[in-house]
C-alpha cells in the first residue's frame, strides 16, 4: 500500500536534487567563465545573477557568500582533476599507469585554465581555502598515491611513503605547467622531462 507514495515521493527527490545540481553547476560554470574573461571583481553575486538567469538569492542559499563560492569553485576544480585523472585508461603494468597520468594531469591543467587560476595562481585576491577544502583537494589527487604504492609493490620504486613521491611529482608538474602557462615554456617536453626524472628519482639503486 505505501511503496507508491514511497516511490513517486523518491522519484521527487531525485528530481529535486538533479535540479539542484545542474543549477549548481551552471553557476559555477558561469563564474569561472567570468573570472578568467573578465578578473576576479566580476565575481558578484549580482554579476552571477544576470548571467545565470536567477536571482542572487538562489546564489546566496547555494553558496552562503563570495567566499563559499570561491570555496566551491575550488573543489570544483579539483573534483574536475580527479574525474579527468580516474579517466585514464588502467594499465596492467602500474609504471605504465604512472607514466600515462602525467600527460593526462598536463592535459587537465591547460584544459581548465580558470579553474588553474584559482587554485593554484591566487586568481582570488584574499581567498584562502579552508583546511578541509585543502584536504578534500589533496584526497582529488589521491590516485597518484595509489598507482605510485602500486609501483613500489612491483618493486619499479624504492620502498618509501607513496605520498612523499606523489608530493614531489605534483610539485614537479605544477612548476613546468605554471612556467608553460605564463610563455616560458614552448611545449610540454620539459614537463615531461622533470616528472620523468623524479620518478627516476624513486627507482631502485642498483648494487
Amino acid at each position: 500500500m505505501t511503496s507508491a507514495p514511497m516511490g513517486l515521493q523518491g522519484a521527487y527527490l531525485l528530481g529535486e536534487r538533479a535540479g539542484h545540481d545542474e543549477l549548481r553547476s551552471r553557476l559555477l560554470d558561469v563564474a569561472v567563465n567570468l573570472l578568467e574573461t573578465d578578473g576576479p571583481e566580476s565575481l558578484t553575486m549580482r554579476r552571477i545573477a544576470a548571467e545565470a538567469g536567477c536571482t542572487t538569492t538562489v546564489i546566496y542559499t547555494m553558496f552562503g557568500n563570495r567566499e563559499g563560492l570561491a570555496e566551491a569553485l575550488y573543489l570544483e576544480g579539483f573534483e574536475r582533476f580527479r574525474r579527468f585523472l580516474e579517466s585514464v585508461p588502467q594499465r596492467r603494468d602500474p609504471l605504465e599507469h604512472l607514466t600515462a597520468l602525467g600527460p593526462a594531469y598536463r592535459e587537465a591543467c591547460l584544459a581548465e585554465p580558470g579553474y588553474y587560476s584559482l587554485m593554484f595562481e591566487r586568481a582570488i585576491p584574499g581567498f584562502e581555502p579552508s583546511e578541509r577544502a585543502r584536504t578534500l583537494a589533496r584526497a582529488a589527487l589521491n590516485i597518484l598515491d595509489r598507482v605510485i604504492a602500486d609501483c613500489i609493490s612491483a618493486g619499479y620504486l624504492a620502498p618509501t611513503q607513496p605520498r612523499k613521491v606523489a608530493d614531489a611529482l605534483w610539485a614537479a608538474a605544477q612548476g613546468a605547467i605554471s612556467l608553460e602557462r605564463a610563455g616560458h615554456l614552448r611545449d610540454g617536453s620539459t614537463y615531461e622531462t622533470v616528472t620523468m626524472a623524479v620518478i627516476s628519482c624513486y627507482r631502485p639503486r642498483k648494487k
